[in-house]
């Protein structure tokens, strides 16, 4: 094999497995208090008649892990939360991986009337949740 074309391989090769590995890194980089998402029952404040609460029934939960995972642990009487998430240094971690803050930001960009100052107003099934990112609960 000539020097040229195996200097090239090598060099796909080294970019291959660079990507490979930012791919899986960043799970691993923890700094700082976790966040979680917290979906905290709503008591009343909003009703179906307003329409301004997502409908988390038309919502995906490969989309909204964090999410799908804070109304799930979440009681018409409790409040739920999502595993932690912690953000990594300077930064990088959240160029690369999926994080809370983008729940919380598609959700507030899909649907306006739904968002509060702190989070997103969620209807799943007849309960009413406020779902915010905190560092606690």
């Amino acid at each position: 094999m000539r020097p040229v074309t195996r200097n090239t391989l090598l060099g796909l090769l080294a970019v291959a497995v660079l990507l490979l590995a930012l791919g899986a890194l960043p799970s691993y980089l923890k700094s700082g208090d976790p966040y979680y998402v917290v979906a905290t029952p709503a008591d009343g404040e909003y009703s179906v008649e307003n329409g301004t609460a997502v409908n988390w029934s038309q919502q995906s939960p490969r989309r909204y892990p964090y999410t799908t995972a804070a109304l799930d642990a979440a009681t018409p009487n409790e409040t739920g939360r999502s595993e932690p998430y912690w953000r990594g240094p300077v930064g990088f971690k959240g160029a690369f991986t999926h994080s809370p803050f983008d729940e919380r930001d598609a959700l507030r960009l899909q649907h306006p009337d739904a968002a509060t100052d702190a989070g997103v107003v969620v209807r799943d099934n007849a309960t009413f949740y406020h779902v915010a990112v905190r560092q606690q609960v």
